[in-house]
């Protein structure tokens, strides 16, 4: 073996070791290194202490339009192209630091996160297949994620005008109606 593809065989382990790190799964494996589907189901139990897990990818752009995932996968890919266009870095190096800088925000903010690293994928394979575009909002001028060729003019955002239920999950109702019953027995 030559010492050129000894490094590179390196580099393909170094990555597969990252995604599985940050959650991939094995099929983004697959797709993005040049190892073996044997060997990666053993990198990952070394890596992961289990088997990977099995079932489908995601496979619909839609998910990527609603609401809190899209401002989430908006934040995500802006940073990945940031890292690509103004920083010149490679596909997999942008999105794996693309990543990590997503997660470290959502930390910094004290926010849950809605995408994980195979949505992450899942986005930039969309965005490279022509399904999905960025639109300006046209009242903030942010760059959002939009379904491809749809209409850009007149876009807005879900910031500036998010849905009516717009953060109302059940878990924070219970919160709320909680804190009211407090407040109602405190009175």
């Amino acid at each position: 073996m030559s010492q050129k593809s000894l490094v590179d065989e390196m580099q393909q382990v170094q990555l597969a070791i990252e995604l599985i790190e940050l959650g991939a799964r094995l099929q983004v494996l697959e797709t993005e290194t040049e190892i073996s589907r044997t060997k990666l189901i053993r990198l990952y139990k070394e890596v992961r202490g289990m088997s990977p897990p099995k079932g489908m990818l995601p496979f619909s752009a839609d998910w990527f339009i609603t609401w809190l995932p899209n401002i989430h996968s908006s934040l995500f890919y802006n940073t990945y192209l940031r890292l690509r266009e103004d920083q010149g870095c490679e596909r997999m190096e942008a999105f794996v630091t693309a990543f990590r800088l997503y997660q470290e925000q959502l930390r910094l903010d004290g926010a849950e996160p809605v995408l994980g690293l195979t949505r992450a994928w899942t986005l930039v394979r969309f965005f490279e297949s022509d399904l999905l575009q960025l639109s300006e909002c046209s009242r903030c001028a942010g760059h959002f994620v939009a379904h491809a060729h749809s209409p850009a003019h007149d876009y807005v955002c879900g910031i500036c005008q998010p849905p009516s239920r717009a953060g109302k999950t059940r878990k924070r109702q219970k919160l709320e109606a909680q804190a009211l019953n407090k407040v109602r027995r405190v009175s």
